[in-house]
């Protein structure tokens, strides 16, 4: 058994998605009125391109066209903003990612949050995130994030160790990413999480342990620990890497193991909090099925209702670029043209899929609550997970029973996951993966 069959992040995953027609986001904007909202701003622009990234990203940008970029977000957030005025839209969360964010000069990203303030209204106590990387992690800034209120910094660090680095295709060294890090903590900013890869040929147990006890010497908050997967479109596809998943099973117990033993609290398969310092012993209970959240740029995807939209999927340079030129070349950013409208089979299997792989999971109760029947008919399997053990049942706050993942049920996130997809999903997942090959 292969545990590791594809990270559920999201779902449906972006390759279910198809052109869309006659559909405008001013039939669901009334969906975003009020608080609670997210914000999604997606920088595309890398150094260079991992050797296992398959996310919208392009490299060998210059200044010209990250201002030319900018200017058509700057247009699609003026005419969110003019949609939204009606319905006192607030939001909860803003998010950068990439890409790496941080690429931007200092003059580019304080466009970008003058920009974001000027077109969109935050919650008072919003949480702002951003993600780096070590060559680009800079004490001005950094600064200039702080002025702007950044409330969590996530650097994807992958490795303490030059030869793993190597192995990924990483721009940055261990060094560098070491003094990219002592100056994060030195910022004060409320998060700092960080990123690890497992499963690099070469890697051992003891070198991964070596790289996670020295992010928890730097006195990190969360650490996130991910398995390497070599996916359509990544470099390291065309170089015929082959993985040990038996192995890279083996490091995951084993540092989730260690992880815990030094005060970390896993909230999911590669989630690891540091308790203390506001962090509960136990994660709380968080509705994440129907959240809304709209996405800035060319790549983020928007979930509003059963409506997810997006740009189309793409990984490889030639593919990133043309869906860059499509993106600019757009007049009219509130007609929805690719994604997917989500039946309420596909609501119910995203809203098992997006709390049962979460801590404390998902509360039969609150699911009958919303879709009027039982999950354990609407999702038979679970009844099997339960009996291999891979689930079990427990009580939280409120008196809610939860049906969580036991420990070697979590470990096996990546392939318990996916056996939720709907056919339907599967088969456009499949369509996409064999026209792209």
């Amino acid at each position: 058994m292969n545990p590791y069959v594809q990270y559920m992040y999201s779902y449906p995953h972006k390759t279910a998605y198809r052109p869309l027609d006659g559909i405008s986001l001013h039939e669901y904007a009334p969906m975003l009125m009020g608080k609670g909202h997210g914000l999604y701003l997606h920088v595309p622009f890398c150094q260079g391109k991992c050797g296992y990234c398959n996310l919208f990203s392009i490299t060998g940008q210059d200044d010209k066209a990250m201002t030319q970029y900018f200017d058509v977000v700057e247009r699609q957030s003026r005419q969110y903003q003019k949609l939204l005025a009606a319905y006192g839209t607030e939001f909860s969360e803003f998010t950068i990612g990439g890409g790496t964010p941080l690429l931007l000069s200092e003059r580019q990203l304080e466009r970008m949050f003058a920009m974001a303030g000027e077109c969109f209204l935050l919650e008072e106590d919003a949480e702002i995130g951003i993600e780096t990387a070590p060559n680009q992690t800079e004490e001005e800034k950094l600064k200039l994030l702080k002025q702007a209120g950044v409330t969590r910094v996530s650097m994807g660090i992958q490795s303490f160790f030059d030869n793993e680095l190597q192995v990924l295709q990483r721009n940055h060294r261990a060094e560098r990413a070491r003094r990219a890090l002592a100056l994060l903590m030195t910022m004060g900013f409320c998060c700092v999480n960080v990123d690890f890869i497992y499963g690099i040929p070469g890697q051992t147990v003891d070198s991964l342990q070596a790289s996670l006890k020295e992010a928890i010497a730097f006195g990190v908050d969360e650490i996130f620990l991910y398995p390497l997967y070599v996916k359509h479109g990544a470099g390291l596809v065309r170089e015929g890497m082959v993985l040990n998943p038996e192995y890279a099973y083996r490091q995951y117990r084993e540092m989730s193991g260690y992880l815990q033993a030094e005060g970390f609290r896993q909230d999911s398969m590669r989630r690891f909090v540091r308790k203390g310092s506001g962090k509960e012993a136990q994660r709380e209970f968080s509705e994440c099925g129907f959240g809304t959240s709209l996405a800035l740029g060319c790549g983020g995807r928007s979930y509003v209702g059963g409506l997810h939209f997006c740009t189309p999927y793409a990984v490889t340079r030639q593919g990133c670029l043309e869906q860059l030129r499509r993106f600019e070349e757009t007049e009219d950013f509130l007609a929805v043209r690719h994604g997917i409208l989500l039946s309420e089979e596909e609501q119910r299997r995203r809203y098992v899929i997006r709390h049962l792989l979460i801590r404390p999971g998902i509360a039969g109760e609150r699911y009958q609550e919303l879709f009027g029947s039982s999950l354990w008919e609407d999702f038979p399997l679970l009844e099997r997970w339960l009996a291999k053990g891979w689930l079990k049942t427990a009580e939280a706050k409120e008196h809610r029973h939860f049906l969580t993942l036991t420990e070697k049920g979590m470990g096996l996130s990546d392939y318990l996951g996916p056996m939720l997809i709907s056919p339907e999903v599967q088969a456009k997942m499949q369509e996409w993966e064999t026209k792209a090959t």
